[in-house]
């Protein structure tokens, strides 16, 4: 028994939770459970919220920017877990991972230039390449079968070859990888550097997943390959994911280039963003300070979670593929072999099975006939989950 209660099951509703109150605006049915975005249903650790109670009794909350002690708690965090070595001027505040990898693109890239992503992959990627009227540029990842579990792997030579018949400017790198749950070894991260540093590519690497790394599986920044790797990449990090906590919108970016990083801040200044949330300066403080072991006993429990779903899967709708994630808390299943048309499996998820799960196919084209499930939740509505997703296929 440890010592947090991840069973415990928290009403969400009426509270403006992105996950739980919007299902009619965004086109569900109003009583589906949702299992879509990645926001976990857990209370987070306790001294997180200690924290924010003892800064709210101080009942001013004026201009704020993080103190030094704040960059130290960061730069242990990612020594003490990561083995990466940083420094505090490395640092870049910003309200989120996805707002950084949009300045950061816009920092070193101009209109028209070409930009590499690897579909199946976060589909914000796309949104943010396209809207800032750059040119897309996909290198799928490879996706086969082994012993009835999915596998991805990167075709190198695609990838390299791509970089140089359309002269990319930045590689957007997911890693762990949303959503097919790849933790990437060091010889593919090598590789990927090597490339990159070879044809002047810029690497703007989305590591918010990177706490949720399960087994003998480690989490290597790719930035802390070596120093010329290092020079090229704009890391993305955020305790949002790890403690939950992305409505108190802060993400600590990592530019150990200093040119680089001066137009990442030019970027920034344009918008008008400055201090960072008073709150999420607080989170983050004492998430990276006190939160060690609660992040044990709940990676504990998402691995039961998912050997869960994947007993489940291969004993009561063999017919699904489940790719079994090294990292994430996302799962993400190949559901092509019951030869659905995308609306009909749609349909059987959101209607008979009244579940809110994110549509494969907004990952990219990769992802059609597949489903992202979120296994961060109390087993009970795991289980639950699981139990009307087998109902609503039963027939087939």
């Amino acid at each position: 028994m440890g010592t947090y209660n991840f069973d415990q099951i928290i009403d969400r509703t009426n509270t403006n939770s992105l996950k739980y109150d919007f299902a009619v605006e965004r086109g569900k049915e109003n009583d589906v459970m949702p299992l879509w975005v990645a926001d976990m249903d857990f209370a987070t650790l306790p001294e997180i919220t200690d924290a924010l109670e003892e800064r709210v009794r101080h009942k001013i909350f004026g201009y704020t920017y993080p103190k030094q002690e704040y960059q130290k708690t960061i730069i242990n965090w990612m020594k003490t877990r990561h083995n990466y070595d940083m420094k505090p001027e490395w640092l870049v505040y910003t309200p989120g991972v996805v707002f950084a990898i949009s300045m950061a693109l816009r920092a070193v890239t101009k209109e028209g230039d070409a930009v590499l992503i690897q579909n199946p992959v976060y589909y914000p990627f796309t949104n943010i390449i396209l809207e800032n009227d750059r040119k897309l540029i996909n290198n799928s990842l490879h996706y086969e079968v082994k012993d009835h579990r999915g596998v991805y792997t990167i075709d190198f030579d695609k990838f390299e070859d791509l970089i140089i018949k359309n002269s990319v400017k930045v590689f957007i790198f997911c890693s762990p990888h949303n959503p097919v749950g790849r933790v990437w070894t060091r010889d593919e991260l090598t590789r990927i550097g090597e490339i990159c540093l070879k044809h002047n590519v810029i690497i703007i690497a989305d590591e918010i997943h990177e706490d949720f790394v399960y087994g003998e599986q480690k989490h290597i920044p790719i930035a802390s390959i070596n120093k010329e790797i290092e020079d090229i990449t704009i890391t993305c990090t955020s305790p949002s994911k790890t403690f939950n906590l992305a409505g108190l919108q802060l993400s600590n970016i990592i530019i150990a280039n200093s040119k680089t990083r001066k137009l990442f801040k030019k970027e920034i200044d344009k918008t008008g963003f400055d201090e960072p949330n008073i709150f999420g300066i607080t989170a983050c403080q004492a998430a990276y300070t006190y939160g060690e072991r609660w992040l044990e006993e709940l990676k504990i429990y998402l691995l039961d979670n998912i050997a869960f779903v994947r007993e489940f899967i291969d004993e009561k709708m063999p017919k699904v593929i489940l790719t079994i994630p090294e990292g994430t808390y996302l799962v993400w299943l190949d559901f092509n072999d019951y030869g659905l048309e995308l609306r009909e499996l749609e349909d059987r998820i959101q209607k008979k099975a009244k579940l809110w799960l994110d549509e494969g196919i907004i990952f990219g084209k990769e992802g059609l006939g597949f489903e992202r499930i979120n296994i961060a939740a109390p087993r009970k509505l795991v289980e639950e989950a699981m139990n009307r997703l087998y109902e609503a296929f039963s027939d087939l």
